[in-house]
Order: C-alpha cells, then structure tokens, then sequence
C-alpha cells in the first residue's frame, strides 16, 4: 500500500494517507471491546443501556451479560506511521441498523467479520454482506472465556467460507491480538491486488 502525501495549497502541510477498516460481526461479538482495545485515542462510541423495550427484539441468549448495544458505530484510530493512519469503524450487529451499513462500508480497505462460536449464525448477515459487495474481509474468532473451543477449520466449515478468507483466533479485549488481525487482512488485501504484503 503505497503512501501518498497531499500538500494542502502549497502550504508545505501533508496529510495522512488514511485506511478506513470495519469491524463487523453480530450482536456481542466483541465489536466495541476490539475497537477500544486497538484506538490510540479515546474511541467514539454510540453505546446505549439494553432496555426492556428490546425484549423480543434483541436476542441475548448466550450474551445474557451484556448490558449495553451499540447503536450507530464505534470509532477509533491507529497511527502507524507519519504517512499512514488507519481509522476502525466498528458497525451495529442488529439488523434494525443495517441502513448505516452502506455509508460506513463506502471507501472502506475491508472489514474484520468478529465471530462468536456461542452464536456463529450471527456472523452470516455480515460474511453476505462483504461477500455481495466484493469488500475483502477476514474471520476473527473471537475468544470468549467461557466459550467452547473449536479448531479454525470446523469454524471454516461451519460458515461455509471460500477457502481464501483467512481466519484468526483473537481475544477482542488484547490490542496485540487485535493487531493481528489488522494485519492479516491488510495481507489479504494486498494479494487480492497483487501487491507485496507488507512486512508485520
């Protein structure tokens, strides 16, 4: 990924290259938890307190401890170098917000699919999407404590994914982890373009 320096008017000023990646997956998966794990700077985020009014409409069964759902998106940063910043926008996992999907996928690198073995049918609304958009994206297994242990390739089988999307064990909550995973799809997105892969 080649860097690129805009000098604002002559003023001597560059700016940034920036890399937009989502951070995708179902509801409780670990979205927000990698956001803030990863950001250099306080994360935005758009969480709100779950509520009876959501019973029936949000499924909590094996998440029965989350308390709060992100209902817009998750935002943070990453500074690698004076030419590169990398900016996570990390998507709602219920359906009913879907519409802010588009707008956040537009001009994206690719997208983190976070997965929760506890309730892997939920990633599969978010694999579709990418999948029907062409957005290159990998698999985070995301590594819950009390979740049972599954070798990545019945995970691969379990989701049906082509056999070029890589998939990742990660613990959401550990920013070398997380790293880890940025960088396996920044790795994937360059071989999709034939580009050299960047040294992690």
């Amino acid at each position: 990924m080649d860097s690129v320096h805009f000098d604002h008017a002559g003023s001597g000023v560059t700016i940034p290259l920036a890399l937009k990646i989502l951070i995708a997956g179902g509801f409780g998966a670990g979205k927000t938890t990698l956001v803030s794990a990863l950001s250099e700077v306080r994360p935005l985020q758009t969480e709100e307190v779950l509520t009876d009014a959501g019973i029936g409409t949000d499924d909590t069964s094996g998440v029965e401890g989350k308390s709060t759902t992100t209902v817009a998106m998750d935002f943070g940063r990453i500074t690698i170098n004076d030419d590169l910043q990398v900016y996570l926008f990390g998507t709602p996992g219920q359906d009913r917000f879907w519409f802010l999907w588009d707008e956040l996928a537009f001009g994206a690198l690719g997208a983190v699919v976070l997965a929760d073995t506890r309730r892997l049918a939920d990633c599969f609304p978010s694999i579709d999407y990418f999948e029907q958009r062409g957005i290159p994206f990998v698999v985070g297994v995301n590594c819950f404590d009390d979740a049972r242990r599954f070798n990545l390739e019945t995970v691969r089988r379990a989701l049906d994914l082509d056999p070029d999307v890589p998939m990742v064990l990660c613990d959401a909550r550990d920013r070398q982890s997380g790293k880890l995973v940025l960088i396996s799809l920044v790795e994937h997105v360059a071989r999709q373009r034939g580009e050299p892969v960047p040294a992690a």
